[in-house]
């Protein structure tokens, strides 16, 4: 079995954003150094992206703001759990494992890093 092919293997597009945090801009990449494996750009913070699209078929990253009717929620890697997940942002404990499921009823409303404070508040929430 070691010896045949693998046919049916395609492998997963990583693509990453990014947060300029100098000039407070979120862009995709050009370029991006690698050292022993890890992803580097100097004064960025890497958004992965979920593999996952939102209901318009619009592709969600890690740190995005997304709308169920007019709750807010986050997606984030979870490094304990290992995994993808979501959580309100008026109650970052309840996490719950972002699914395709989950995203397909879900619309993206911008990266948490891009939105303005005024657009976050919602009933009064913190991140």
């Amino acid at each position: 079995m070691a010896d045949q092919p693998i046919q049916d293997f395609t492998p997963r597009k990583i693509k990453f954003k990014a947060w300029d945090q100098e000039h407070k801009l979120l862009m995709r990449l050009n370029s991006i150094e690698c050292s022993k494996g890890e992803l580097i750009k100097k004064n960025h913070i890497l958004l992965q992206f979920t593999g996952l699209l939102d209901k318009e078929g619009e592709e969600i990253y890690d740190m995005d703001v997304l709308f169920v009717s007019l709750d807010k929620y986050i997606v984030f890697w979870n490094e304990t759990k290992n995994g993808w997940y979501y959580s309100p942002l008026s109650n970052r404990e309840n996490q719950s494992p972002f699914l395709m499921k989950d995203a397909e009823k879900m619309k993206r409303f911008g990266n948490f890093f891009e939105l303005s404070k005024e657009a976050l508040d919602f009933k009064k929430t913190t991140f």
